[in-house]
């Protein structure tokens, strides 16, 4: 059997997002811890994920089904021969359902408990490198899966937090 490659273009979208995301960094801001997000798009709002939860972004590929599974777990996919579960972020966040396009990618996450799910996003943006200052807690008396916003150029990015998401009972 022989290994799965990215392709060339992959390639080097992931060179460029590390460029950019080592390119940022900045004198003054070395005093405040930074955090790195991966920030992507639902329903045209950006959302974000801490990088060091991330394993990797993967495009869109055929989906099985599971049958008795709640209404946002997609199905499983085939990665490299293991199984992973797909969330459906758009139907977790009561945002509705569309049919994957070529933007549509999936975002392989790993939990606290060393597994691993992948989240399907319209799109993935970029990493962002925002300070502790940027970043205040999500206000309301239900937040959801959005525990923290940072703003970040002219925007604000809602933070989600893994745990609460992947808890398909809330």
């Amino acid at each position: 059997m022989s290994a799965v490659r990215p392709s060339s273009d992959e390639v080097r979208e992931w060179d460029d997002l590390a460029r950019s995301a080592s390119d940022r960094g900045d004198s003054a801001e070395s005093f405040d811890e930074i955090h790195q997000l991966l920030c992507f798009e639902i329903a045209g709002a950006p959302y974000a994920v801490p990088v060091e939860r991330v394993r990797e972004i993967v495009r869109m590929r055929p989906v099985t089904p599971v049958p008795r599974t709640p209404e946002v777990v997609r199905g499983v996919i085939s990665l490299r021969g293991e199984m992973i579960e797909l969330i459906d972020l758009r139907r977790r966040l009561d945002l509705g359902s569309i049919e994957p396009s070529r933007r549509t990618r999936i975002i392989v996450v790993k939990t606290d408990d060393d597994e691993v799910v992948g989240l399907l996003v319209d799109a993935v943006r970029e990493v962002l490198r925002v300070s502790d200052e940027a970043i205040q807690s999500a206000t309301g008396s239900d937040t959801g899966a959005v525990s923290e916003l940072c703003t970040f150029r002219d925007e604000f990015v809602s933070i989600i937090e893994l745990d609460r998401l992947l808890a398909l009972d809330a």
